[in-house]
């Protein structure tokens, strides 16, 4: 006769496992936009700190060399790492990121940036949305947003040295439709990975939801830099 009753009842605790976990990789990645959006505003209105790393190229691919090492870092050692030092890290990386996404502000009205990011917060919202609460098993875009990816790389490296403005509608295209998947698939990712969060291992559960908040972290800020490049118009 109990069965039944225990049974919901570890449904309901194992739902508020989920609704935790997912709660803290959301808070996360907004904590690290904040970052982002204050180191950037930061520095491009302190004209010596903007000199420093806009104005010199060795400083400004150190800093993009330096944020692809601690998100590398990030992911391979997340399970060796402490808490504190996996918060700290991300957090780090918000803010270099910050430095060097300030250069924006230098190509793109504050209009459009501000257009921008608008849209990519509602089209991220609504396919994070979606990843959370559908049923059917997105597993299999994987490999497909995966080739897209690797393919919008090969072509942005390949226009650099082309300078298309058609590549570039195109690249810009490409990336948002998906970015947009992998919102959807890294979310569902996630939801599956709380499911089966150590619910008594804090360590744990917040090294996951550093990892996650990183994982959604870039899906929001390429999303937001390809329809930038999209829809953004230039600075006269």
């Amino acid at each position: 006769m109990n069965q039944p009753y225990r049974t919901m009842e570890s449904t309901r605790a194992r739902a508020e496992v989920v609704n935790a976990f997912m709660r803290g990789v959301y808070a996360w990645m907004c904590m690290g936009l904040g970052v982002t959006a204050v180191a950037a505003l930061f520095t491009i209105s302190t004209p010596a700190i903007a000199q420093v790393v806009l104005g010199n190229q060795i400083v400004f691919f150190g800093l993009i060399i330096a944020e692809l090492g601690l998100v590398v870092g990030l992911s391979a050692a997340i399970n060796r790492l402490s808490s504190g030092a996996a918060s700290g890290m991300f957090l780090l990386y918000s803010a270099l990121n910050g430095l060097t996404l300030s250069a924006i502000f230098l190509t793109y009205s504050q209009t459009a940036i501000f257009n921008a990011f608008v849209v990519s917060a509602g089209m991220f919202g609504a396919m994070s949305v979606y990843g959370l609460v559908t049923k059917k098993d997105l597993t299999s875009w994987g490999s497909f947003l995966f080739m897209g990816l690797i393919g919008i790389i090969i072509a942005s490296v390949v226009n650099i040295f082309t300078k298309s403005a058609a590549m570039d509608f195109v690249i810009s295209c490409v990336g948002v439709l998906v970015f947009l998947g992998l919102t959807a698939y890294d979310t569902q990712k996630l939801r599956v990975m709380g499911e089966t969060a150590p619910a008594d291992d804090a360590t744990a559960v917040r090294r996951g939801t550093i990892l996650g908040a990183l994982t959604l972290y870039l899906d929001f800020i390429n999303l937001f830099l390809m329809l930038l490049r999209l829809f953004g118009s230039s600075r006269d």
